[in-house]
């Protein structure tokens, strides 16, 4: 009999086979007994804290189910070394996408200084009326603009056709380079050529050792001052401090973010404040579509012994 562990925090069921016996658990409470005796269990917005006691807990777990995109809270709450962890790559695809193209066109279509002005009752007329299609100091369309994707993977290539759909003109930044889905992909190394000519620059780093801060100062000077910035990957791999540095020295037109250093944003933070930075409550996310058929794959994988989908290395 092998037992399995099921938040209550994602809706559905998976179909499993007979023999494999389903454990709801509640994220936000202390472990079930039945964690004792857990061979699998499935994670999904348990509170750190909670994850770490779960992990202590479930001490003959010989297999973690992340439905996030980022392992990293799994990986730091002390599960067995020998337990197995796969993430939810592929889940976030549609929603990321989705909320990142939203996040782009606020900024482009100048949706946050509406909003501002809607709020004092004023008619903006800066905003509306004639305007010209391109305009060199400001970035007023998506159409024949230059949008550059640094963290090219599976969630760039599904926002990659809503952007081209809009005429925008795409280059991915990766580990390695070369063409991936009709796209030119360029390494960190090239960023001195591409960045002078991007229009938005979207983040959809992980977080890694690696990527801390990737985008910082040295980044962001390199883009023209009409440029936006769009953060939907991890919140430790923007600068925060050169951003904002940026922004108030328009050095960059400004940003939309939608993850940061320190969640939930603290109120004393400047961020806040800042009329050209649109905050987005870490809310790209947070429906993982199709987690269902991933677990019940998995779930036959492990049960025939076979290489489990979207193993995280440790």
């Amino acid at each position: 009999m092998t037992t399995i562990l099921l938040p209550t925090s994602v809706h559905g069921a998976p179909s499993l086979p007979t023999g494999v016996t389903t454990v709801p658990y509640d994220v936000a409470a202390p472990p079930p007994p039945q964690a004792a005796h857990a061979d699998a269990v499935v994670v999904w917005g348990n509170p750190d804290d909670r994850l770490a006691e779960l992990a202590a807990a479930a001490r003959h777990v010989r297999w973690v189910q992340t439905l996030a995109a980022g392992p990293d809270a799994v990986l730091a709450a002390g599960f067995a070394p020998g337990a197995v962890v796969t993430n939810g790559r592929g889940l976030h695809d549609a929603t990321v996408a989705e909320h990142v193209l939203a996040l782009t066109l606020a900024c482009v279509r100048s949706v946050p200084g509406m909003v501002r002005a809607q709020a004092a009752h004023r008619w903006a007329d800066e905003l509306g009326g004639l305007q010209p299609l391109h305009d060199p100091a400001r970035v007023r369309t998506l159409t024949d603009a230059h949008v550059t994707v640094w963290g090219f993977g599976s969630i760039a290539a599904r926002l990659t056709p809503l952007l081209r759909g809009l005429g925008a003109r795409v280059t991915g930044v990766a580990t390695m380079a070369g063409v991936r889905d009709g796209v030119r992909v360029v390494t960190p190394a090239d960023l001195p050529e591409i960045l002078p000519t991007t229009d938005v620059l979207i983040g959809l780093l992980p977080a890694r050792d690696s990527t801390h801060h990737a985008i910082d100062a040295r980044v962001l000077g390199l883009l023209p001052t009409r440029a936006w910035v769009v953060n939907a990957g991890r919140g430790s791999t923007l600068d925060e401090d050169a951003l904002l540095a940026a922004v108030r020295a328009h050095g960059i037109a400004g940003a939309a973010l939608d993850v940061f250093d320190t969640e939930p944003l603290p109120a004393g933070s400047p961020l806040w404040d800042e009329p050209d930075v649109l905050i987005s409550p870490h809310a790209a996310g947070g429906r993982p579509v199709g987690w269902q058929d991933l677990v019940a794959e998995n779930v036959d994988r492990f049960l025939a012994g076979r290489p489990l989908r979207n193993v995280v290395p440790r």
